[in-house]
């Protein structure tokens, strides 16, 4: 009883960071799990799910705002969805059990978890990037779609392996490749992009035996009242406080995991 009141005080915690600083949950909770004692390749599997179902309110808000651009969201999920499939299928064929490429998930969590951190440090340069970036928008028109697609790929691998970077590194080379677009589409367009790819990723790990459904329930049940709670308090608070002291700290975890 003790441990399950722990893992929904953890989804609590984690949705309240989420909802007050916007940073991607797959980027905390993740870490957190791996802090808590889980193995690496029941932390993502889990954790994969649960971002499926969080983030398909989110979609379904936007959906209702006219804020999603379905072109892109079909374009990178053209790249995204097959590379998840097969990243699973070479882990499926590839080793025999999860133990013979925890290495392999616990060296891409600690990449991902260092982009994800520069992103968040560099939020502030992006955004200035963006805002004077019609050049780079007129030079690179041609290639947007084959860089939009080639992102899929990427994303599809490396959130399968990671559960991280479908929110903060999707958004950023969407904020790069397309400065035209309002934030609130791009957030909604890198949202509706992530619930699929975080489902089937999640469904993947699901046929690997990968999944603590006993967590999954608990960190629904602490995180979504949570992640509301922060969401309101976030509106009168500075988030710009927070997100560098987070980004700092997802730096150092991904650091050890990448290299010690």
């Amino acid at each position: 009883m003790t441990e399950i009141l722990l893992l929904v005080l953890a989804g609590g915690f984690v949705g309240f960071l989420v909802g007050l600083t916007g940073v991607g949950g797959g980027s905390l909770m993740t870490p957190l799990l791996l802090l808590f004692g889980f193995p690496p390749h029941i932390a993502i599997g889990t954790d994969l799910l649960y971002a499926s179902i969080t983030k398909a309110s989110g979609v379904y808000s936007h959906s209702r705002h006219s804020s999603i651009n379905w072109r892109l969201v079909g374009v990178m999920a053209s790249g995204s969805i097959p590379a998840s499939i097969l990243t699973t299928i070479v882990l499926s064929l590839w080793f025999s059990d999860a133990s013979q490429y925890t290495g392999v998930l616990v060296t891409s969590l600690g990449v991902m978890l260092i982009l994800t951190s520069i992103v968040l440090l560099y939020r502030t340069r992006l955004l200035a990037f963006r805002e004077g970036a019609s050049w780079f928008s007129g030079i690179m028109r041609e290639r947007t779609t084959l860089l939009t697609f080639s992102m899929g790929v990427f994303l599809g691998v490396f959130v399968t392996l990671t559960s991280v970077g479908a929110g903060a590194i999707g958004t950023a080379v969407l904020m790069v490749l397309y400065p035209h677009l309002t934030g609130v589409r791009i957030v909604g367009t890198d949202l509706a992009h992530a619930v699929p790819l975080t489902l089937v990723a999640g469904l993947g790990h699901m046929q690997l035996g990968n999944i603590d459904y006993t967590l999954l329930l608990c960190l629904l049940i602490g995180s979504l009242p949570a992640t509301h709670l922060g969401t309101k308090l976030g509106k009168h608070m500075p988030s710009e406080v927070l997100r560098p002291v987070l980004a700092t700290m997802l730096l150092l975890l991904g650091l050890k995991y990448a290299f010690f």
